[in-house]
């Protein structure tokens, strides 16, 4: 299998396309502002290195609004907790090496200039991309996504020019200004695909990501999918061990592990776009409920299919609620045409479901949880060899299940401890 490598770009521009998926009111959001952002450093002729870490910063500045609500919120108005999700999305990123640069960018993108005094926040330096990302974000923010663009863009930068100083660095602005003369930069921010436009390839192509660091950012998304709700805090990293370590042992290479390890951590990436009501509620769901909550697989594929080196990636993780007898969903793909992978990780995420501990109940003992198993096996459901590997291997498969779910356990405290 050839060597996993991709640029740092498309995993953002994945994570991104994901919390924009939450309402028509968010479409394309993150690009529109990485694309304005952009365009004004560089007309502030920032250097190639500087421009880079504000892009990708603009890509991810709300990558901690972890509800729909939230999400949704700071779109629409700036409220009195904006900071909380920036300085979030900061905590997230921010041990990720590749990002620790954005990641500080990222903290303080909603703070006003204030006349000069918005260049410090509690003696912690703020940098002048959280200047250019907060400018970028609320005109984006006030323009209408449609082809009048070129015609209210006057009364937009009348409002913003109101607030140069107060709310907004005036060389920003001044810079803002100069770019309103030139009608593509609107029409680019307002195209299916914003970020398309730049053809900069010196700049998006300079982060490459090889297997590891890719296992690294995708630790990062499953808190951002997991860490919304007490509820799922720990689920991916359950799955994710459970599936890696079951594949190991069903004649894996080390490296098809190690992709099945990253599988497992974006697996439900589209749940992002289900409401947290949904994710949260103890009871059994209604048939609307349900009905939505099945949407997640279809979006995780989507998500992920924008990632060419993928592929079988995003086989393994999408295909989670497939059946062997083609009863699963969202795609119905069974028999010979559900991967091996794809059996793995629907085993490792129903052995997860079942045995870990949540809120509102107990996991299932060992013998229940067995029998949960062979049940489905014997109803067409789950591929027999995989669920023989897991009652075979029950001890330990479940050790490194609670283990790495202790560990996500305790993050998530750390997380929520630290806001």
């Amino acid at each position: 299998m050839n060597k996993i490598r991709i640029n740092l770009k498309d995993l953002l521009m994945c994570i991104s396309n994901a919390q924009d998926l939450v309402s028509p009111k968010l479409s394309n959001h993150h690009q529109q502002v990485a694309y304005l952002a952009f365009r004004l450093a560089e007309q502030i002729e920032l250097s190639i290195e500087r421009q880079k870490n504000i892009y990708f910063a603009a890509l991810a500045h709300d990558i901690g609004a972890l509800s729909m609500k939230e999400r949704l919120e700071i779109i629409e108005k700036e409220p009195f907790t904006i900071h909380n999700h920036a300085f979030k999305g900061a905590k997230l990123l921010e041990e990720f090496k590749p990002l620790k640069h954005s990641a500080k960018i990222i903290k303080f993108h909603h703070l006003p200039w204030n006349y000069g005094e918005g260049r410090f926040y509690m003696g912690e330096e703020v940098l002048l991309g959280s200047h250019i990302i907060h400018l970028a974000d609320r005109t984006c923010a006030l323009l209408p996504q449609n082809a009048g663009v070129i015609s209210a863009l006057p009364e937009v930068l009348s409002k913003i020019k109101e607030q140069s100083g107060s709310i907004f660095q005036p060389e920003i602005v001044e810079a803002l200004f100069e770019l309103s003369k030139k009608e593509y930069i609107w029409l680019d921010l307002i195209s299916n695909s914003p970020l398309k436009m730049i053809k900069d390839i010196n700049l998006l192509n300079i982060l490459v990501l090889e297997i590891d660091d890719i296992i690294d950012l995708s630790y990062v998304f499953s808190h951002i999918i997991d860490f919304r709700s007490s509820f799922t805090a720990r689920h991916s990293a359950g799955v994710a061990k459970t599936a890696q370590k079951i594949a190991e042992l069903n004649g894996f290479s080390p490296y098809e592990c190690k992709m099945m390890l990253i599988a497992g951590y974006l697996h439900d990436l589209g749940k992002i776009a289900i409401s947290n009501d949904i994710l949260e509620k103890p009871a059994k769901l209604n048939e609307e409920e349900f009905n939505e909550i099945r949407t997640h697989s279809y979006y995780t594929y989507h998500l992920l299919d924008t990632i060419e080196q993928f592929k079988t990636i995003n086989i393994w993780a999408s295909y989670h609620h497939e059946k062997l007898n083609g009863r699963g969903y969202p795609f119905h793909v069974g028999g010979d045409e559900l991967p091996l992978g794809s059996r793995i990780m629907a085993v490792a995420d129903i052995f997860t479901a079942v045995t870990e501990n949540r809120p509102y109940r107990i996991g299932m003992s060992d013998d229940n949880t067995k029998k949960v198993l062979n049940d489905m096996v014997i109803n067409g459901d789950l591929d027999s060899k995989v669920v023989q590997i897991v009652t075979d291997n029950f001890e330990t498969i479940n050790n490194i299940r609670e283990s790495a779910q202790q560990i996500a356990a305790k993050q998530f405290n750390r997380f929520m401890l630290y806001l």
